[in-house]
């Protein structure tokens, strides 16, 4: 009977440091164990190490767009198909308060779920939060889908959409592929004619937030709401 590979043992010792104590365990550890549920037959440190050299942190990782990690050694459709997985999984929590039955104190939780929804995404997305009466989220779903750079917005779609699930609030976000959250001046056109409209029909547009991976920009935080 063939001995077992040398990383079975070491996994397993890595498991029992999990149960243990999993702060004390080193970043690419913990990675080590994630693709281990993936590929149970490989030894998954040298891919780990591998996976933090290129992308930095667990964050950075975690957020890779698919193109690249499949540019890693031992990366394969397994891996990919997993971390989409984890990466769903997590914007789910992040949206756990726009399904709430509690209202929304501030715009923030829309922030959170909108960067984790759409912040990594390599194309321009634009969703769609409406509330009620009492700022309970009632709808949250994208709007439209455009490309790197744009994404095409119809303000009048939005305040029939909002009239059609009887809305009486409104926040939009889109995020910006290149990384910097700042509006461009067709953003600023295009919410300041949103706003507008919203206002002759008697809705409020309570927030308007450009997502990046880890970064966003509010309307209503920078006054112009």
């Amino acid at each position: 009977m063939k001995d077992k590979p040398h990383y079975h043992g070491h996994r397993q010792r890595l498991k029992e440091r999990l149960c243990k104590d999993s702060s004390s365990m080193a970043d690419y550890e913990v990675l080590e164990l994630m693709l281990g549920q993936v590929l149970p037959r490989r030894d998954t440190k040298p891919i780990a190490k591998d996976l933090l050299a290129e992308f930095e942190t667990l964050g950075g990782v975690f957020r890779a767009p698919e193109e690249r990690l499949k540019q890693i050694k031992g990366i394969g459709p397994g891996v990919i198909t997993f971390f989409t997985l984890m990466r769903e999984f997590w914007t789910r929590i992040a949206e756990e308060p726009l399904n709430s039955k509690e209202p929304l104190s501030s715009p923030q939780a829309v922030h959170k779920a909108a960067m984790a929804r759409i912040g990594n995404l390599p194309r321009e997305e634009f969703w769609i939060a409406l509330v009620n009466n009492g700022n309970k989220v009632i709808y949250w779903d994208r709007l439209t889908e455009g490309t790197v750079d744009k994404t095409a917005v119809y303000p009048r779609e939005i305040v029939a959409l909002a009239l059609r699930h009887h809305a009486s609030g409104v926040i939009l976000t889109h995020n910006h592929p290149g990384g910097d959250p700042k509006p461009s001046p067709e953003d600023m056109c295009i919410t300041m004619e949103i706003a507008s409209l919203c206002q002759d029909m008697g809705l409020r547009l309570i927030d308007h937030v450009i997502v990046t991976v880890d970064n966003f920009y509010s309307f209503k935080e920078a006054g112009r709401l």
